[in-house]
């Protein structure tokens, strides 16, 4: 999206020669929205004189359930306005306008930040999927302690041979293991 129809060709042609296909080219944010869920872009390259708060809340709601790469080249801005569209999921914030032969180079890093954030960002998945799994194995050596005298080394054996036994992982009967303890208390 580009509000300046000159700066626009040049952008596209620029993102033509470095190998890229412009999927969409908006005139304003009106339906910035709607234009993403059609054209489904790998990357979202708006340019803008001055961000508002609806061009960022598009951008977010545009991006919430298929995060992509957002670069946002503006002339003027504000630290309000930067921190909203950092929090929106821009990767790329340029202030001062747009050079064409600045967009692959701020493309290419948008893209690489994307990357790497997505990245920490489903570790950070993982390990809280770990931490509620040990909780919950936790729970579940608790209550067999509890309910059957067990030390905890017997209970945690008790849990993995169930586990073993039904070919399911050691959370998954414990979570079971949960469910049925509180059904007969």
């Amino acid at each position: 999206m580009d509000e300046i129809k000159d700066r626009a060709a040049a952008v596209e042609e620029a993102l033509r020669r470095a190998g890229h296909r412009v999927a969409a080219r908006l005139d304003n944010a009106d339906d910035l929205v709607a234009a993403i869920e059609r054209a489904e872009p790998d990357v979202v390259i708006l340019d803008l004189n001055t961000p508002d708060r609806d061009t960022i809340e598009s951008l977010r709601e545009a991006t919430q359930e298929r995060p992509r790469p957002i670069v946002m080249f503006v002339d003027r801005s504000d630290e309000t306005m930067i921190i909203e569209a950092i929090k929106a999921g821009v990767t790329a914030y340029v202030v001062d306008g747009l050079n064409p032969q600045r967009v692959k180079p701020v493309l290419d890093v948008a893209v690489a930040r994307f990357q790497q954030f997505q990245a920490l960002t489903g570790e950070l998945q993982r390990v809280r999927a770990s931490l509620v799994e040990r909780k919950t194995i936790g729970r579940a050596k608790g209550i067999l302690m509890q309910q059957k005298g067990l030390s905890e080394e017997e209970a945690y054996s008790s849990l993995r041979r169930l586990a073993m036994d039904q070919g399911k992982r050691i959370a998954d009967v414990a979570e079971t293991l949960i469910a049925a303890a509180k059904l007969l208390r």
